[in-house]
């Protein structure tokens, strides 16, 4: 996948850095810190549209050259309410205690600036926990330390394998990146150079 210009991914994570070279695009990381703070009454589905714009925002205050970036978040939902990023392991178990035997929403929403130009748009995936017990809570939180995941859990880990019954909508999206949503816009606005 060919652009004629610089792609920025405004994101530490791993996992979206993954996909994004998954998907064949080339680009490079820059992160300027933002604190993750939002309007309390912000509807919590546009929360991550709220922090992906504020991700990509601050990257694009640093670029003089023209670069395409591209800023994301991902929130778990429960019940109305959002469940962060853990900040220590009893949040983490804690979390998956009232995640487990229910279904819950994960949002990413992402934001693309280019040429001064903000695109917003978000994706939805509904996962459902089996009955999750105490033991192979401790077990996860243990093992993996899912202090940096949002909801404290990655669906591609040991507790997704062995707790999640089913989704509907898209996997990548509960990893943390829509990248069917993220290549239809690159496609749609005309980003996309190559013919494929």
């Amino acid at each position: 996948m060919n652009f004629s210009f610089p792609i920025i991914l405004a994101s530490n994570s791993p996992r979206r850095q993954q996909l994004l070279a998954d998907l064949g695009v080339q680009f490079e990381v820059k992160v300027v810190p933002v604190e993750e703070s939002y309007p309390k009454d912000l509807p919590p589905e546009e929360v991550p549209l709220y922090l992906a714009q504020k991700k990509a925002g601050a990257v694009a205050k640093t670029l003089n050259s023209e670069a395409l970036i591209i800023g994301a978040d991902t929130v778990v939902i429960l019940n109305n309410a959002i469940l962060g990023k853990p900040q220590n392991p009893d949040q983490a178990a804690e979390f998956l205690h009232r995640l487990s035997g229910n279904t819950h929403e994960v949002v990413t929403g992402v934001c693309i600036i280019y040429q001064k130009k903000t695109r917003l748009f978000k994706d939805i995936t509904r996962v459902r926990f089996d009955n999750l017990s105490a033991s192979e809570i401790d077990h996860y939180v243990a093992a993996c330390r899912p202090l940096d995941k949002a909801g404290a859990y990655g669906i591609q880990e040991w507790i997704g394998m062995v707790g999640i019954s089913g989704i509907e909508g898209s996997y990548f999206n509960v990893v943390g990146l829509p990248v069917q949503k993220l290549y239809k816009e690159l496609k749609d606005l005309r980003y996309l150079i190559s013919d494929i």
